[in-house]
């Protein structure tokens, strides 16, 4: 009987950062990934000692220089991306600590808020899908990227 071969996922992290129906949203610059799009203004990689939440905190500091308290912080949903070997965790938060702005000038041209109702053209794909659908509500997981069955 053939083992069936079971793949990696790397998770990812992810803050929604709001005011009412606005989200504030960081451009993509010199990551040699999706540059020139926008994106939520704090995301990464969760690493091995941390969880997801931790890392979510983690990035905001980093990225946008804004304290997050723990229940300030809210799952949104999960997303499943098989294609890309990913799991990527939506929070969001409507209240922080300090002005957002932009801690990595390598990596960000610009920090700015979007209504909801007008998002960027140049917006990273499955993030788009979240932000597109938030105010509807998401279910706790979803899949993206991967065609229907028919």
């Amino acid at each position: 009987m053939e083992t069936a071969e079971r793949f990696t996922l790397t998770p990812v992290s992810y803050v929604i950062f709001r005011r009412g129906d606005a989200v504030l949203l960081q451009l993509r610059q010199g990551t040699g990934h999706m540059d020139g799009h926008w994106a939520t203004a704090a995301a990464g990689h969760v690493e091995a000692h941390e969880s997801v939440a931790e890392a979510a905190r983690r990035e905001a500091r980093e990225e946008i220089g804004v304290v997050i308290a723990a229940k300030d912080l809210l799952a949104i949903t999960t997303m499943h991306r098989p294609a890309e070997g990913r799991v990527d965790f939506f929070f969001s938060c409507e209240s922080w600590s300090d002005e957002p702005r932009i801690m990595e000038p390598d990596k960000s041209a610009g920090l700015a808020w979007f209504d909801l109702d007008d998002l960027p053209g140049a917006l990273v794909p499955h993030e788009r899908y979240v932000l597109e659908n938030l105010r509807a509500g998401l279910p706790p997981i979803v899949t993206f990227g991967v065609p229907s069955s028919p």
